[in-house]
């Protein structure tokens, strides 16, 4: 099977490096310089154009960063739409507006294209595990077409309806994660308010029932930290979500209360410490790298 792939960053480097275990040789187009270097190092084929990229593949996979650059790629003259080859699969991993997902099924359709709304939830080093979750949403028949590429990155490869399902799964996902790491974060405001120290409570808390995957993550960035690391793509996915939201008049509720907290506005999203909240003595001096970031 031909296989070109949009984006080899943080998150489609490591699919296109399993796809390649799996047996598969992708061509892969990346915009930045250090990525592209990276990818031909590794006797990656890296394309120059998007058309060099996708004219002879049955199934592309797009994984850049925000709705903007999806468009981009995939919309146009020269997008990806219109460079590859009717019959094939377009398996869309990029977060995005769902109305975004829709517009490219119909574009798609038009060309002779599936378009798969597969969204993921994971970080880098569940994508080398083989684990990271995805939630498709399309046509079936297209999804089993593809599955052979999706399993060997992905597990569960979750199918949820129809174009644009799997994007609003992912959003309101990633509102509760985003909500939780701010309820953690303040957590360990709490705990040190109370004489507990930062590492007492979040190794403590994640054996009991209030452990999460967003208290593991606030864990092994720190919770002064976690903004600074996560701030870029936290903020771009809760922008996503509440736009979704106004557009389909839906309320937040409890979760938009939390989202737009001083913790979460201050701390978590723009990567600062609100220091009416800071706990002196009670966050980690120097957090340990954090070489995977969760989504």
């Amino acid at each position: 099977m031909r296989i070109g792939v949009i984006g080899a960053g943080r998150m489609g480097r490591p699919i296109v490096d399993r796809l390649r275990a799996a047996g598969h040789e992708p061509v892969v187009l990346t915009r930045r310089p250090a990525a592209r270097a990276a990818a031909e190092a590794s006797g990656l084929r890296c394309a120059g154009t998007m058309k060099e990229t996708v004219r002879d593949a049955d199934v592309v996979i797009t994984v850049v960063f925000d709705d903007t650059q999806l468009r981009a790629a995939v919309l146009g003259e020269d997008g990806v739409l219109a460079a590859m080859p009717a019959g094939g699969v377009l398996v869309q991993h990029t977060t995005c507006d769902p109305a975004t997902m829709t517009l490219l099924a119909e574009v798609g359709a038009r060309q002779g294209i599936a378009v798969l709304d597969a969204a993921l939830s994971g970080n880098p080093r569940d994508i080398a595990d083989g684990r990271l979750t995805l939630w498709v949403g399309g046509d079936e028949t297209a999804l089993a077409r593809v599955r052979p590429l999706l399993d060997s990155y992905a597990s569960p490869v979750l199918f949820v309806g129809h174009v644009g399902d799997g994007q609003r799964i992912k959003l309101v996902n990633n509102a509760l994660f985003v909500a939780q790491v701010g309820l953690a974060v303040d957590a360990v405001r709490l705990a040190g308010s109370l004489g507990i120290t930062e590492e007492q409570i979040l190794a403590a808390v994640q054996q009991g029932s209030g452990g999460s995957r967003a208290l593991s993550a606030v864990a092994w960035i720190g919770a002064s930290a976690v903004g600074t690391r996560l701030a870029e793509l936290m903020s771009k996915d809760v922008d996503v979500v509440r736009a979704a939201a106004r557009r389909a008049g839906a309320d937040l509720g409890l979760i938009g209360d939390v989202l737009s907290s001083d913790v979460v506005v201050a701390q978590v999203l723009a990567g600062g410490t609100p220091p009416d909240r800071a706990s002196a003595g009670n966050s980690k001096a120097a957090p340990a790298p954090m070489k995977e970031t969760p989504g």
